[in-house]
């Protein structure tokens, strides 16, 4: 019996690529073929993903960045990238499509609607990004990372959670070092390319830690490559034992040594804090479509997992009050790991798993020639 194919479509963040990873990882556990489908841009995502993965980048393009002539252009990149996907859909057929979203995965998804393949989308969101939206109702499901999720009228939602990577599982539910009088570990990542106002705010509110609490932090800071050197010459200048960094490649290990985790709330992100299950400070992004970083948190703000700081209201006095809450009561910061693993869905990426085998097995015979 020939293998079966799987096609995946994601876009270029760490919110679209991670749970594609995970996915890929799992379909490739299961004897299935995985094929990735992205643009240049998504390329540079794609070192972690399985070496048996097929890359194959397709033209793609968006409508909601550029000038004028990039959104004039847009529309026939994404027609050309569409025909290209579908010619090589046609030459080696896929049994299922699995899109993430982000405009790298239009054409993939766009070809599998032309030629009417097995599709369905994962919306790792609390409300669907856009290319999501579009597609929502031209697919057979829509599997929910964060439930309920927004959906348009006559799409089928499935809640499944967020999947995360294998080096995630292999940290789930490690065990939880309360605060104490010992060294402590703050862990501050602002999603894949870090978080700007995070750079701004969080060292300084930092050191203000009363000097009981200070005196022991530790910090691992990710910190865009412009701001890389300044919040590095701080915490030096502080005394504050930091590791400033562009990117984290551990950041599941990170995690789990860390007493506090400040961040944005991109699903990712809150799926790594629920399956490794940390105290987290949330940020959510103020600029997210639909706002869906603040829906995303909130499961974990109502399980008393989390702390919410909104944008617009972060500063050093508020930021530091609530780093000091959390790192001075030792029981409250153990009952928030423990609220954080019982919000989280760790079989996640085989619930995902079991619905694209299920969507191949459900093709028309007609479809399976």
């Amino acid at each position: 019996m020939p293998q079966k194919l799987l096609m995946i479509a994601a876009g270029g963040t760490g919110g679209h690529m991670f749970p594609a990873q995970a996915l890929a990882e799992a379909m490739l556990k299961r004897g299935w073929r995985v094929k990735l489908s992205t643009d240049a841009r998504g390329a540079r995502y794609t070192g972690g993903f399985p070496h048996s993965t097929e890359i194959t980048q397709v033209q793609s393009a968006t409508f909601a960045r550029g000038g004028a002539l990039a959104k004039v252009l847009a529309g026939p990149k994404i027609a050309a990238g569409v025909l290209a996907a579908a010619w090589s859909m046609k030459r080696d057929r896929p049994d299922a499509v699995v899109g993430f979203g982000g405009y790298p995965s239009i054409p993939a998804l766009g070809a599998a609607t032309l030629l009417g393949l097995p599709r369905m989308i994962h919306e790792q969101n609390g409300v669907l990004g856009r290319v999501n939206r579009v597609f929502a109702k031209r697919v057979a499901q829509v599997a929910c990372g964060v439930w309920p999720t927004e959906l348009p009228e006559g799409a089928q939602g499935v809640p499944v959670g967020n999947p995360v990577r294998a080096a995630v599982l292999a940290r789930a539910g490690a065990g939880y070092i309360a605060p104490g009088d010992y060294p402590m570990s703050i862990l501050v990542i602002g999603g894949s390319q870090g978080a700007r106002i995070l750079s701004d705010v969080v060292p300084a509110a930092i050191a203000a830690l009363p000097s009981e609490v200070l005196r022991n932090i530790r910090v691992s800071h990710q910190a865009r490559d412009e701001d890389g050197a300044r919040v590095a010459a701080f915490y030096a200048e502080q005394g504050i034992d930091a590791d400033v960094q562009p990117f984290f490649n551990d950041v599941p290990a990170r995690m789990s040594e860390a007493q506090l985790v400040i961040c944005r709330a991109g699903a990712s992100t809150i799926a790594d804090l629920t399956v490794i299950g940390r105290p987290s400070i949330l940020i959510p992004y103020a600029a997210a479509v639909g706002d869906h970083q603040t829906a995303n948190a909130r499961g974990l703000v109502e399980a008393g997992a989390a702390i919410l700081i909104p944008e617009k209201r972060l500063d050093l006095s508020s930021l530091t009050a609530q780093i000091t809450a959390v790192l001075s009561d030792p029981a409250g910061a153990q009952q928030m790991s423990a609220a954080a693993l019982g919000a989280g869905m760790p079989d996640a990426t085989e619930r995902l798993a079991a619905l694209v085998e299920e969507l191949a097995e459900a093709r028309p015979e007609k479809e399976r020639a």
